[in-house]
């Protein structure tokens, strides 16, 4: 089944399914059913996630929940228990199984408010999956216009399964074009990978085109690497910031549970030249055959972990873009 016809069979008016959306202290967020993806992050008028609209599946991954793995697996092949699993190919040029089993699924509200969204979607046993789990996300504005997003798994299954998770955001500040922003990732490692982007070794990003340590302009070049070794501010978060030029900015921050950042810069992204995404994984691609940043999850349990963006644009900011 395609994005398009899985989304028309959740009988929703858009592409998107059902829409929830968050308003607090100038800030605006919408999430929507298919994928629980973020659609729209705004702050006192300024986008700081790429905008896409209801009539849209959302477009290069942009903001879907990846569960229960990000990025890709290997040939679409792991073992479990010695025994071969077989995952569906959802990456045909490349053969691999790539960001989890959630990219057509419906999620459905749990709870809601105003300020506050809990969605949930429901990955049952298919090819190469044997676990039954649910997937939850709560997105929530705070009282400083600030978002915070909490991911959450529960098995439900006899057995413990191995799991990961992320989300694919791509950042922005208003209309500046993403080649003129500068990027800002603590990492002091990066993950190679070869031509079929799958890691072959971890090396120091130290002397190379990888370190955004100091920052450094995210460019028209594409990249796609995942950044690792992050080093935790006092409070141990760790955050990575996107800069404009004349001092607006936008924070991802992740708690020690995402030790991976995965930064993606593309021409593929509908309506820019040029966008970035800043990804926060709790483990980088194959993590199902490497074992690298897996969790393993017991039986009737839950495991959750947060991130969130903070905002740094000032409140006078949407009139400036209306002048």
């Amino acid at each position: 089944m395609s994005e398009t016809s899985a989304a028309e069979a959740f009988g929703a008016p858009h592409a998107t399914g059902t829409q929830h959306r968050l308003r607090r202290a100038g800030a605006e967020a919408v999430a929507v059913g298919l994928a629980g993806a973020l659609r729209t992050y705004r702050v006192h008028g300024v986008d700081l996630t790429e905008p896409y609209g209801p009539e849209s599946i959302p477009p290069a991954g942009n903001g879907i929940q990846m569960s229960p793995w990000p990025n890709r697996v290997a040939g679409a092949r792991w073992e479990l228990g010695g025994a071969e699993q077989g995952l569906d190919v959802t990456e045909p040029a490349r053969g691999h199984a790539i960001h989890g089993l959630l990219r057509n699924t419906h999620f459905v509200a749990e709870a809601s408010s105003e300020h506050a969204v809990t969605l949930r979607g429901e990955i049952h046993p298919q090819h190469g999956w044997p676990f039954r789990l649910t997937h939850r996300v709560t997105y929530e504005l705070d009282a400083d216009g600030g978002l915070t997003v909490t991911q959450e798994l529960e098995n439900h299954a006899d057995a413990p399964a191995p799991v990961a998770f992320g989300a694919h955001p791509f950042l922005r500040i208003g209309d500046v074009p993403v080649p003129e922003l500068s990027l800002r990732v603590p990492a002091d490692a990066w993950i190679r990978t070869g031509e079929d982007l799958i890691p072959v070794e971890t090396l120091p990003v130290e002397g190379t085109d990888r370190d955004f340590r100091r920052g450094r302009p995210v460019g028209e070049d594409a990249l796609d690497v995942c950044l690792t070794g992050l080093a935790p501010d006092a409070d141990g978060r760790h955050r990575q910031t996107l800069l404009a030029g004349d001092g607006r900015a936008v924070t991802l921050w992740s708690d020690h549970a995402f030790a991976y950042t995965h930064v993606f810069v593309t021409d593929r992204l509908p309506g820019r030249d040029v966008a970035v995404a800043v990804e926060p994984l709790t483990a980088p691609a194959d993590a199902l055959n490497t074992g690298e940043g897996l969790h393993r999850l017991a039986p009737r349990t839950r495991w959750s972990a947060q991130w969130g963006l903070t905002p740094h644009v000032p409140p006078h900011a949407d009139e400036e873009n209306r002048s």
